[in-house]
């Protein structure tokens, strides 16, 4: 008996965005789709994978991350102009990327914001506070009554990064925040903000309006520390 539970494997849920990819490249795998090919629109691919258009955006912004598609302005989702092997290859690594424990995602969260809220003390304007400023009241709106804010919270690091004036930041949480948001709620991280972690949104805005770097970065370690420790003890 114990031997046959040692040989049983997780049953692991593929993603709508990796089953999306897995098509892609079975596309291109048989050739009918090859380099420098037009994509379907959006629309058209949503309603033929049977998924909300959002996972097919998710799946197409990480594969042009990764170099593999291209969006023109006015002209639509091409096919990288690349090998197939090439192609399929890159494919199958992005696949893997998500494979990650939850303390790799938290690491690369760490070393990612820092960076944003770094950059975007020197780099914000008048109306990027605003938009902050906006997106912190959307977070408080709820957490000060009790109510969980995971969507909002996230929401006011990805308008700091965008304050960075650094797409490439941006565009990698973008990437790591489906998986972050998904090992929250199987650990239950976060469910209710606390006094403290409400507290500290309220600094990083304060600092980062201030544009004291020093403080915000400070306030940002602090502020990912708990999950931080919480992450390493899984891994233990």
């Amino acid at each position: 008996m114990e031997k046959v539970l040692q040989n049983l494997r997780e049953v692991v849920t593929e993603k709508p965005m990796d089953v999306i990819i897995r098509q892609i490249k079975e596309l291109l795998s048989t050739g009918q789709l090859q380099p420098g090919d037009k994509l379907p629109p959006e629309r058209k691919l949503s309603e033929k994978f049977g998924v909300g258009r959002t996972h097919v955006r998710d799946a197409i912004r990480k594969l042009e991350f990764y170099g593999i598609v291209k969006t023109k302005p006015q002209s639509g989702t091409f096919v990288a102009s690349i090998g197939i092997t090439a192609l399929e290859s890159l494919i199958s690594d992005v696949l893997q990327i998500d494979v990650y424990s939850f303390l790799s995602l938290v690491e690369t969260r760490e070393v990612l914001e820092l960076q944003s809220v770094a950059l975007a003390c020197d780099r914000h304007t008048p109306a990027d506070i605003i938009k902050l400023e906006n997106s912190l009241t959307n977070y408080l709106s709820k957490v000060e009554h009790g109510v969980k804010a995971v969507e909002e919270d996230f929401m006011f690091h990805l308008t700091i990064a965008e304050l960075s004036k650094n797409k490439v930041l941006k565009s990698l949480l973008l990437i790591i925040i489906p998986d972050i948001l998904s090992n929250y709620s199987i650990f239950k991280v976060c469910d209710i903000a606390t006094d403290k972690a409400i507290g500290e949104h309220k600094l990083l805005f304060q600092y980062i309006k201030e544009r004291n770097c020093e403080a915000a970065t400070g306030v940002m370690k602090t502020h990912l520390k708990g999950v931080m420790d919480f992450a390493k003890s899984l891994s233990q």
